[in-house]
């Protein structure tokens, strides 16, 4: 994928923008890194500073967020229960039922699929409204699909280095497969399950009820996070809410099967990301 220049005035490799760099250049070419690019950050707000750098050099635009839970481990040290990232307009891919959709990956990096509820968006969202409950959040949404998550970063060890990490290469992903609406969501949410399976073997199950207050509040938290850092959500923005059975490696030549009981399936297979 084409990128904007590169070019900045800090060269310094421990600086944000110079790690943004790294990581765009990276995906662009479809590279592994070997290490991260710089010095890790300390905190969200250093990694979501290095993220909108990288957001500004890549060559395409946001539709929609990913949304992932922060383990418990790091959540006093961060004082945050989640994290976001972009989901860029040319990396999101509508399923066919019965067919299988091919989702690129970096050899060497990081590679994973996440089964997913995904909220798109009536109505804009007022641009200082930071005050969101699940029950406000929930006035915006027009409809509820279910989806994957192709979890993707050009570093390999991106989740052991912490959400800091995961966060400045935006969020860890690598684009989203939408499956089918879900009919009346309003009364079924909660009670929606799903599971996940790579090369015909279970890996994980769960269901809306396992993402943390379940979908419309990781929506709350979304809108009220990017209210702050000046991206107000807007109508038509699609929002992957969590890994509803886990976050579950794979590697390119491997495929997927994730069921979503009541709903359909999403088939998928990982083949190498090729460089633009």
């Amino acid at each position: 994928m084409a990128t904007k220049p590169l070019g900045g005035a800090d060269n310094s490799i421990d600086s944000g923008p110079a790690i943004a760099r790294a990581f765009v250049a990276a995906r662009s070419e479809a590279r592994a890194l070997p290490d991260y690019p710089g010095q890790v950050p300390d905190g969200m707000d250093a990694a979501y500073a290095i993220q909108d750098e990288a957001i500004g050099l890549w060559d395409d635009q946001i539709a929609g967020w990913k949304i992932g839970r922060i383990p418990d481990a790091w959540l006093e040290r961060l004082n945050a229960p989640r994290l976001t990232g972009p989901i860029f307009r040319r990396a999101v891919w509508t399923a066919t039922e019965g067919e299988t959709m091919d989702f690129p990956v970096f050899e060497g990096g990081f590679a994973a699929v996440e089964a997913e509820f995904i909220l798109k968006l009536a109505k804009d969202a007022p641009a200082d409204r930071i005050d969101w409950t699940a029950e406000a959040a929930a006035d915006l949404v027009e409809t509820l699909m279910v989806g994957v998550e192709p979890a993707g970063s050009p570093l390999a060890t991106i989740n052991v280095l912490g959400p800091p990490v995961v966060a400045s290469d935006f969020g860890n992903n690598a684009g989203l497969i939408l499956g089918p609406q879900v009919a009346d969501w309003r009364d079924r949410l909660m009670d929606l399950t799903c599971e996940t399976f790579i090369e015909g073997e279970s890996v994980g199950k769960g269901g809306a009820a396992t993402i943390p207050g379940g979908p419309l509040e990781a929506l709350a938290f979304l809108l009220n996070l990017n209210a702050r850092r000046g991206h107000p959500l807007k109508a038509g923005d699609l929002i992957s809410t969590g890994a509803a059975t886990g976050i579950h490696d794979i590697v390119a030549g491997q495929s997927s099967r994730v069921v979503f009981h009541g709903v359909g399936e999403i088939l998928c297979r990982a083949v190498p990301a090729k460089g633009a």
